[in-house]
């Protein structure tokens, strides 16, 4: 967690798992679009869920450090799925492939079922929110 964010986690609430339920931040803002599982030749990288999803994290982390940041600036992400089984049953590998990038730390987050996603093929695109430092 970055220097002045700290999680906001009320005690009645249930304990949260892979997300924090608030984050109070300071900093520059910086808004990360939509990011889907692409690579830099705007191509799909892969059919399987759990790959898209770690590709569109990529997206998004890159956006980040490119603005100066790290994955600790990350305060709030939203992702969009077409298939919540499919998210389901990722669940594991995409666990995996999230402390490989962001350890044990968690923003506030979203996840919302779609009926689809601009972009053919693709099946997860996720935004967010980073409180870069001054």
């Amino acid at each position: 967690m970055s220097e002045g964010h700290k999680v906001v986690s009320p005690t009645h609430f249930p304990r949260p798992r892979g997300y924090a339920n608030g984050i109070v931040a300071e900093g520059k803002l910086l808004f990360i679009s939509g990011q889907i599982g692409w690579d830099s030749d705007a191509h799909i990288v892969s059919s399987d869920f759990a790959v898209q999803f770690l590709q569109a994290l990529d997206n998004v982390i890159a956006v980040v450090r490119e603005a100066g940041g790290g994955t600790e600036h990350i305060v709030k992400l939203l992702a969009f799925v077409t298939d919540l089984d499919a998210y389901r049953a990722a669940r594991g590998a995409i666990g995996d492939g999230w402390r490989a990038r962001m350890g044990n730390y968690y923003p506030a987050m979203s996840l919302v079922k779609v009926s689809g996603l601009l972009e053919p093929g693709a099946l997860v695109e996720i935004e967010g929110v980073a409180s870069l430092p001054k």
